[in-house]
């Protein structure tokens, strides 16, 4: 092997040495970017997690409102009967 392919090889492993490091600082910057990927989502399903805790906590106060309106319709639905009833009675007498 002379001088010249001894350059010459040199020159290549450099470059292969120059590829090798450009390829790990790629590889650095996309698992920072995957992190912060990564946290994103995290963040989102913590916040769509307490977004569906809200929502199920006002659909409970909710089902307790229907159920009470419910039980109000039950007392003054037969009064209104009863009343209307009169009513009529009052003006047909």
């Amino acid at each position: 092997m002379n001088e010249q392919d001894s350059r010459h090889l040199i020159r290549v492993l450099e470059e292969i040495r120059d590829n090798q490091r450009t390829q790990l600082e790629r590889q650095a910057e996309a698992l920072a970017l995957q992190r912060e990927q990564f946290a994103l989502v995290q963040k989102q399903t913590e916040r769509a997690e307490r977004l569906q805790d809200r929502a199920e906590q006002i659909q409970a106060k909710s089902a307790q409102l229907v159920a009470g309106a419910r039980k109000a319709m039950v007392v003054v639905l037969p009064v209104l009967i009863v009343l209307i009833a009169y009513l009529t009675w009052l003006i047909f007498r």
